[in-house]
């Protein structure tokens, strides 16, 4: 068990935990969440042992192994597989063993290390290596290839293959959905559900907390407070005890009352139909998590375009790419795409399929190699991609970036602007060198905004903002009157916020017909076949290309079988599946409103004469509330009996 009990520490002069307890049981997944600068990274540092209490105490099992990502690389020569091997310290060890008995002509030493690395499933390793690599995004070439051949990103990938290779009882996770796509990404959460041991995640990734975590830690006000349950369980546990506390839905209100009128507005208009629709979603999300963020510093919104051409663009037979010395490097081919005003794509593939390549060539930052691009009359692009950040001038500030797109505008005005991206006082006219990548990508999206544009291309908006400004963002796009297009490993941002997917896969692109739930049933049973056809090739001792015409034709037929079963299941599922979620959401609403009730009714001043008729109501209600919330628990048992069967 990890304890901490009346825990302070501080940083120079700055107390990051003040006499904080909370603890952790062997084997749970916990998502430690909080503000930038509240102590997350410090926390891991305590458990690493590099850090100690100034107060209090901190224990864990002294045998425990602990497995964290290296934020560095070293530039070795030697191969991704031998590096990700590297993590499995037992086993290189024995391995030196090995070494050291042979160079000494000591058998019986040798054969005890034998038998040791045969007991450690040493002669697994690199195909439980391999396995990783190819999960985490790199070709079977790849893994071959040495560590100084990899870009940043790519290295940092290597890291978190290395910490998965370690054979840990505590998995410490820093990030680690920042540098994948998000077919990498759904591959990590199925290896973390198996993982046996107990994983401390810090990410601002919501839909990957879900996926993996069944403890929040929280840390706020130099306390870290434990809570069961997922993120978005935390968030509405959190935002009963806000409601509870205060009346804090003032805030939340004026976005509710936004949503709402655009609602009203627009839901009779056909050509707005749609449109209205996914806000009317987004309302219902909010009106259960808003509360959690009624402290939040920073919201903000679109500006209203000044025109709404339609088409927005077309493209007729477009190859993307790059002109290189050595030619045309085409990345994705035959593109025939029509955007149509109020549409909400959300781009979906593997990292290298060509998705950031599509959208530089919709923003006009990469010419067509060929094929027509058209643009309608009146589009203004907002284009935002990571690289943006790197044309923000550091020695200029806030105001001076914004100043320069509107020269004639007074800075007061450009003042209050900044000021509602959370640039006010001093921020807004000091160098902005010195920020860091959330406050420079909240700058780059200022500068956007401020420009009103009515098609907006989003390439991973959500690097670097922490989950308050991802938050705003989601909310912002959900009123956005434009056309979006998104690329995003942030499903919870895709989901809330786009309509329609497209997948760009083998260099194509095309509609994919289906939610991110089918994504990613897609990928995974796709990383299951290639797995399947892996151990194939490995027990026929070939790498895959040299089986027999006739077993590889049985083997495909086979694995076409099997998917076609899978296909079938999945589709007696998916209503289940629905019917459980609507459920559980309904649950969700019954269960806040019973602690709010619960408490009212606890309450000793509710029984004031003043607040008679309120507690008989409150009573009555009370008594109607787990009436339901006992037949939806028989209806969630139920189908829950009928997708075991199915399973």
């Amino acid at each position: 068990m990890i304890r901490f009990n009346q825990f302070s520490l501080a940083r120079g002069t700055k107390p990051l935990f003040e006499q904080t307890t909370f603890a952790l049981n062997p084997g749970e997944k916990a998502g430690l969440v909080g503000a930038n600068g509240a102590g997350k990274s410090t926390l891991f540092s305590v458990l690493r042992g590099d850090l100690h209490a100034d107060g209090g105490d901190f224990s864990m099992p002294p045998s425990w192994q602990i497995a964290h990502v290296a934020q560095e690389t070293p530039a070795v020569d030697r191969t991704a597989l031998e590096y990700t091997l590297d993590g499995d310290t037992q086993l290189r060890g024995i391995e030196a063993r090995i070494a050291a008995a042979s160079a000494a002509h000591d058998g019986a030493a040798e054969a005890e290390a034998h038998a040791a690395f045969a007991d450690a499933d040493g002669y697994t390793a690199p195909a439980r290596a391999e396995t990783l690599l190819i999960g985490l995004g790199f070709t079977l070439a790849q893994t071959k290839e040495p560590v100084t051949s990899f870009s940043g990103g790519w290295r940092m990938r290597l890291n978190l293959a290395q910490a998965l290779m370690c054979r840990s009882d505590l998995l410490l996770l820093d990030e680690p959905t920042n540098h994948l796509d998000l077919d990498a990404i759904i591959w990590l959460e199925d290896w973390l559900h198996r993982y046996p041991g107990t994983l401390i995640v810090i990410s601002h990734d919501r839909e990957f907390l879900d996926s993996v975590c069944n403890v929040t830690l929280h840390l706020e006000n130099r306390q870290i407070k434990r809570y069961g349950g997922n993120y978005s369980q935390f968030e509405i546990l959190r935002a009963q005890q806000i409601a509870l506390q205060q009346s804090a839905y003032e805030k939340q209100q004026k976005t509710v009352e936004h949503l709402q009128s655009f609602i009203n507005r627009f839901k009779a208009q056909a050509t707005k139909a749609k449109q209205a629709q996914s806000r009317v979603k987004a309302l219902e999300r909010m009106e259960i998590i808003a509360p959690a963020h009624a402290s939040s510093p920073f919201t903000f919104e679109f500006r209203t375009p000044d025109s709404a051409p339609n088409p927005m663009m077309v493209m007729e037979g477009v190859r993307c790419g790059y002109h290189t010395d050595a030619g045309e490097v085409p990345i994705v081919e035959g593109v025939t795409l029509s955007i149509q005003n109020g549409q909400r794509i959300g781009l979906l593939g593997a990292n290298g399929q060509g998705k950031s390549t599509l959208i530089k060539t919709l923003a006009g930052t990469l010419d067509a190699l060929s094929g027509t691009v058209r643009e309608g009359k009146g589009l203004r692009i907002g284009y935002f991609a990571q690289h943006q950040l790197e044309t923000l001038r550091p020695d200029d500030s806030a105001l001076q970036h914004v100043a320069r797109l509107a020269p004639d505008t007074r800075e007061q005005e450009l003042r209050d602007f900044l000021g509602g991206f959370n640039f006010s006082g001093e921020m807004a006219t000091t160098k902005i060198a010195p920020f860091s990548g959330g406050e420079k990508a909240r700058l780059a999206l200022a500068l956007i905004i401020w420009q009103k544009p009515n098609l907006l291309l989003l390439d991973e908006p959500t690097n670097h903002l922490d989950l308050e400004t991802r938050h705003a963002l989601t909310m912002a796009l959900a009123q956005f009157e434009g056309t979006l297009i998104l690329v995003s490993h942030d499903r919870h941002l895709l989901r809330a916020t786009t309509d329609t997917f497209m997948l760009v896969a083998k260099h194509r692109l095309q509609p994919f017909d289906g939610d991110l739930d089918d994504y990613r049933d897609w990928l995974l049973q796709h990383a299951a076949e290639q797995r399947a056809a892996a151990r194939e090739a490995s027990a026929n001792g070939t790498n895959g290309a040299d089986d027999t015409l006739d077993s590889g034709q049985n083997r495909k037929e086979q694995r076409r079988q099997e998917a076609q079963e899978r296909q079938k299941l999945s589709h007696l599922k998916k209503p289940l599946q629905s019917r459980i979620s609507r459920i559980e959401k309904e649950m969700d609403k019954l269960n806040a409103e019973k602690a709010q009730l619960d408490a009212f009714v606890a309450d000793s001043a509710s029984y004031e004469p003043s607040m008679k008729t309120q507690l008989t109501e409150s009573i009555r209600r009370q008594a109607d509330v787990n009436t339901q919330l006992e037949t939806l628990e028989a209806q969630w048992l139920e189908a829950h009996e009928e997708l075991e069967q199915i399973g």
